[in-house]
């Protein structure tokens, strides 16, 4: 993710405690990790934000990547 994405605040995580989703008070600790080979394949990666503000979510949220071919 900040191989593709310097934003500050780009989260994958934020607790049930003290009301850290709406604060946007999180830490980034889902990472994917890449081969070299597949590191130099890398288009872009996402995280999927939207996905926490479902009901009843994971406190986690999904990181997706987009490799060329």
């Amino acid at each position: 993710l900040r191989a593709v994405n310097d934003q500050p605040e780009t989260y994958t995580f934020w607790d049930y405690q003290a009301g850290a989703w709406p604060k946007n008070n999180g830490i980034r600790i889902d990472h994917l990790m890449l081969s070299p080979e597949a590191a130099v394949l890398l288009q872009s990666a996402n995280v999927e934000k939207h996905v926490r503000g479902w009901e009843k979510p994971s406190d986690h949220v999904p990181v997706a990547i987009s490799l060329s071919v």
